[in-house]
């Protein structure tokens, strides 16, 4: 017997060799279709985290790579007596802790606003609708403008002066004087979130009437059989089906407007005195302006655990989707 076919019985014998299954296996195909992108993020996504949460162990900043300090941007306690303790970093700085309670009531109200407002819109674009698919266009048009020269055009609307809604209300008598939007925290609060809202909107409304198109008219029908109303055909018919992709597309709009930048930083740059700083600008301000790297990726750090907080929101949606189709939630 010649050395190939003694090859040839031990290749029979043994089964393929590993890297002819790893070409083979449908599991590991899916596998190196993923590698490229796999390896982009971690060049372009990974990496940076990484870098982000090792500057906020350090005491970086511009020009200066700094040392290891550990927590001590986080949390850092002096005592200079048994009842005289001051707490220094983030945890001691009342504008950072400001800058949370702003972030998450802006992206609270917000985000209940646009799923609020989208859902509606989506429900009403899915009927039956003269110049439907102009109507579609126009609402997209807030989601496609960028985003500077969204938050410019809206400085102009709340500016002191020249306000188009304080002159109007103006006109109509409404009001004796103009509205000082920007320069009151609380307007200048309310301001953003219906800025934000009335940008992302749209994101909402589409994906939601994508979701809707996709509910068979079939199960419409047999609840109108059974004599079911309005309401409760979206009960539960239409809101048990959305509900895989109302968490994704709430957590994609929890994740867009909890980091907002652009907006906030081109109408108001956190104030009047930081009454609108949320996380993200406060860590720029610190960061850049402000020289200090290591307390701005602290700050940038934090928002890590809301940030995984509403990913797991997601991923409990696409369970309950897998529930949904009859499969197991392996």
């Amino acid at each position: 017997m010649t050395d190939s076919t003694l090859r040839r019985s031990a290749v029979a014998m043994t089964g393929p060799g590993l890297w002819t299954r790893l070409n083979n296996d449908r599991n590991w195909l899916g596998f190196w279709f993923m590698l490229p992108a796999a390896a982009i993020l971690v060049l372009f996504l990974t990496y940076p985290l990484g870098l982000g949460i090792w500057l906020s162990l350090t005491d970086a900043s511009i020009g200066n790579p700094g040392k290891f300090v550990g927590i001590l941007n986080f949390y850092e306690k002096e005592c200079y007596g048994p009842d005289d303790c001051e707490i220094y970093g983030l945890f001691g700085d009342h504008v950072f802790w400001q800058s949370v309670w702003q972030t998450i009531f802006y992206t609270t109200v917000a985000s209940v606003a646009k799923f609020a407002i989208g859902l509606y819109l989506a429900l009403l674009l899915n009927n039956h609708l003269p110049f439907k698919a102009i109507l579609r266009a126009v609402i997209l048009l807030p989601f496609i403008v960028p985003t500077v020269l969204s938050a410019i055009a809206f400085w102009w609307i709340y500016d002191a002066q020249f306000s188009i809604i304080s002159w109007s209300l103006t006109k109509l008598g409404l009001i004796d004087q103009y509205i000082d939007f920007l320069g009151d925290p609380w307007n200048a609060r309310w301001s953003l979130i219906f800025a934000n809202v009335w940008r992302g909107v749209p994101f909402v409304a589409i994906t939601l009437l994508a979701g809707l198109q996709t509910v068979p008219p079939s199960l419409y029908e047999a609840a109108t059989l059974d004599g079911a109303g309005r309401w409760q055909m979206f009960r539960h018919v239409t809101f048990p089906l959305l509900t895989p992709i109302i968490a994704v597309v709430m957590t994609f709009s929890v994740l867009f407007t909890f980091t907002d930048f652009q907006l906030i930083w081109a109408i108001t740059r956190g104030g009047p005195a930081n009454a609108t700083h949320l996380m993200a600008t406060l860590s720029y301000q610190r960061a850049i302006l402000g020289g200090n790297m290591g307390e701005g990726a602290a700050i940038s750090t934090a928002m890590i655990p809301f940030l995984l907080a509403a990913i797991m929101v997601s991923w409990f949606g696409l369970q309950r989707r897998k529930w949904q189709q009859g499969e197991s939630d392996d």
